[in-house]
């Protein structure tokens, strides 16, 4: 009986670059430390990252939310162009906990790929660190996962996860909403991280080339525009006067994420007239040739998040959000639901 015996085999013989992933983690740091903030303990490198609370807070509740690109990750891959899509990751996890009234305190990213490509994670770890920027938050630590067979060669895969923290005693739930409370927009800075599989499927249909100019730019670099992170100016707002509710529009649009936020018995009426459809959701709906109930159901419209005030601090909201840089729109108003009505009304 004869015995075969193996050749010796290593990780690298799995497609596994250990030296790719040390590269990595050195080229990760600089961009994590300007995100850090002073409850920082221990951050990139270790097995966890450590963090203590704000001292500010006296019964502090903490809030946590993931979430990822979507199919937007397609367009990056196929235009080559990384450097954003990290923001979304981070503004999508943020700007949800942010509805309920938290602070971004940490946020960790989860990076997976076939084989690692250094250039391309590096570009994107470095679009998180800016969203981390934009959001206050500390980019503390993470995973980057090689999985040779899992993925196409140039593609990768993304989740977030963010951690905030508010006071128990002012946390938004959308309870005190009543009948006659203002409905406020803030702008979107174009489809965010939603709907991209159906925008996909209209550049395909079309043939559209996503190197035509548009609004001053290509198509494919406006469809690629960052998700706005709204957590600074609305941080700010919650100081200035009573919030009731906040709806992060993601995918479901407004009419599938306003009713998220509302008691029973109440309904927001939003006048359509309000605002205008930004160009490239024009382009979507007439080269799709999407109907208006999809457009709501499937995309932000131009409306990336909903504030809802007493109708008397509603130019007081108005006036400080557009002071921090925000475009604001009055959208509607709550109002007594009737029997059958849908708990979103545009009309």
């Amino acid at each position: 009986m004869s015995t075969t015996v193996s050749p010796s085999l290593s990780y690298r013989d799995a497609g596994v670059d250990i030296d790719a992933g040390d590269s990595l983690v050195e080229r990760i740091k600089p961009h994590a430390r300007r995100t850090l903030r002073p409850e920082v303990l221990g951050g990139i490198g270790g097995f966890g990252a450590l963090m203590e609370l704000p001292k500010k807070y006296r019964e502090p509740v903490l809030i946590s939310g993931t979430d990822g690109v979507g199919t937007k990750l397609k367009l990056a891959f196929q235009l080559n162009r990384h450097g954003s899509i990290g923001i979304d990751l981070v503004a999508m996890s943020v700007n949800d906990i942010l509805v309920q009234g938290a602070e971004p305190l940490f946020f960790l990213d989860y990076f997976a790929c076939g084989r690692l490509d250094v250039e391309v994670a590096e570009q994107v770890v470095a679009g998180i660190a800016r969203g981390c920027e934009l959001a206050g938050c500390a980019l503390i630590g993470g995973e980057t996962a090689e999985m040779p067979g899992m993925y196409p060669p140039g593609e990768y895969d993304l989740a977030g996860f963010a951690v905030g923290v508010a006071e128990k005693s002012r946390l938004i739930s959308g309870a005190d909403i009543r009948a006659g409370d203002a409905v406020l927009g803030l702008a979107s800075s174009g489809p965010h991280s939603n709907g991209y599989s159906l925008i996909r499927k209209i550049v395909e249909v079309t043939g559209a080339d996503l190197a035509t100019p548009f609004q001053g730019r290509s198509l494919g670099e406006t469809l690629l525009e960052p998700t706005r992170i709204y957590v600074k100016p609305l941080l700010g707002l919650m100081g200035q006067l009573p919030v009731k509710g906040l709806a992060h529009i993601t995918g479901g649009g407004l009419t599938g994420n306003v009713p998220r936020i509302l008691p029973e018995g109440l309904t927001a009426l939003i006048d359509k007239q309000a605002w205008t459809l930004p160009p490239v959701f024009q382009w979507l709906r007439q080269a799709g040739g999407v109907a208006e109930a999809e457009m709501h159901r499937t995309f932000n419209c131009g409306i990336g998040m909903v504030v809802v005030v007493d109708a008397n601090d509603a130019q007081a909201a108005m006036r400080y959000l557009a002071e921090q840089g925000e475009t604001v729109y009055v959208l509607g108003r709550i109002a007594e639901r009737q029997p059958d009505q849908p708990q979103t009304v545009i009309r």
